[in-house]
């Protein structure tokens, strides 16, 4: 028979919570002039605001994004390395618009290019990479619609690599939010260069100046990538981190360039203002060791599965708790992973979370010949 002992636990959550306050009704976000914008949190992917999200449109070199996963992803794996070089073909340099003027047969390193298409969104640049990683582009641009489809990206079809007007290449700025979100996971080094204002390539003989102007002007700006044509208009992916929250704002077709800037401003700002991550496990304290019935130790020890973080309106902050709740024993064997109870996370009377308690490590079930030497070793020595 299992009891459950509870351990209810005040959350002070690494010393964000404030020491009084009700949770207080969001204010609604600020209009802005973008034709579509969205605004996520990195962590827990929910999104805070939307303003036609879904609707697909043309995002020029925000693109680049989805093209830089894959890239980032192929520098993961190991099928590039920053220190390799790439050699551009006639195709890669033939693209226009934003460019490094790459020439047929040049060689730069992959870490030249990659910053070259993050700072200057360089077209040639991109699709050189995107051959390094398919062979050619037409088979990157298949990666890029798979990868989309595996994301839950819906609104998005791919034509080209490097986000120059096609019929029928179209995103949205919730297919552009899950897009950046999924990059900032999976390479955060890409930062190196989202952050960087100015550099240069071809060993200084040709500068960069990033084309995101909030890396100047924003606090906490993390990236991440700009575009422009006259078609699209002026696109966005605006990403930025305070106090261990980071925000992605998409915008879709702002009517001037200074606008997108500022419709990012406002929607970075209503973010930070009005929510906060709160810990799932931080506030849980030590898990006490469980004891083990007819184990070859007495007790296993114990902790939460994974965690995560939670986001929060501000003023919930101070209402978190964390409940623990463990088994009183538990029979041997027991294996790492096994069920020891969970830890309740809530905000006030609404439920955050559920992060199970598991053991941390194996305890063998007791023998035979283990319990006649466990009785000789008492009764004769």
């Amino acid at each position: 028979m299992k009891k459950t002992a509870t351990l209810l636990v005040l959350a002070l959550l690494a010393g964000l919570l404030p020491l009084s306050g009700a949770s207080a009704e969001v204010p609604a976000a600020p209009t802005v002039s973008a034709a579509a914008a969205c605004l996520m949190e990195r962590d827990t992917g929910r999104v805070l605001y939307e303003q036609n999200a879904h609707e697909a449109m043309p995002p020029a070199s925000v693109t680049k994004v989805m093209s830089l996963l894959l890239i980032c992803e192929a520098l993961n794996d190991g099928r590039l390395t920053l220190d390799g070089t790439v050699t551009c073909s006639e195709h890669a340099a033939s693209m226009g618009g934003s460019q490094i003027y790459l020439e047929p047969g040049e060689e730069m390193s992959v870490e030249d290019m990659l910053k070259s298409v993050v700072m200057g969104s360089a077209n040639d640049a991109v699709v050189a990479l995107a051959e390094a990683v398919a062979g050619s582009e037409d088979s990157f641009v298949a990666m890029m619609n798979a990868r989309s489809k595996e994301l839950g990206m819906n609104d998005s079809t791919w034509k080209n690599a490097c986000g120059l007007d096609v019929e029928g290449h179209v995103t949205s700025a919730y297919d552009i939010a899950v897009m950046s979100r999924a990059l900032l996971l999976e390479y955060p080094g890409i930062k190196k260069y989202t952050t960087t204002w100015m550099d240069s390539v071809r060993g200084g003989e040709f500068q960069l100046a990033n084309t995101n102007k909030l890396v100047r002007s924003y606090s906490g700006i993390t990236g991440l990538k700009t575009g422009y044509t006259s078609t699209a208009g002026h696109c966005l992916s605006a990403t930025a981190e305070r106090e261990g929250m980071e925000l992605i704002c998409a915008v879709l077709k702002g009517p001037s360039s200074s606008e997108r800037f500022e419709a990012a401003r406002q929607l970075l700002d209503y973010g930070f203002a009005n929510y906060a991550v709160a810990d799932l496990t931080d506030g849980a304290g030590a898990i006490a060791p469980v004891p083990v019935e007819m184990g070859r130790a007495d007790t296993v020890a114990a902790a939460p599965e994974g965690g995560g973080r939670v986001l929060v309106e501000r003023g919930e902050l101070s209402s978190v708790t964390h409940e623990v709740s463990v088994v009183e024993s538990i029979p041997a064997p027991v294996s790492v992973g096994d069920a020891l109870g969970e830890v309740i996370v809530r905000a006030g009377d609404r439920e955050l979370a559920r992060i199970p308690i598991v053991a941390t490590e194996s305890v063998a079930r007791l023998t035979f010949g283990d319990v006649y030497t466990d009785l000789l070793r008492k009764l004769f020595f």
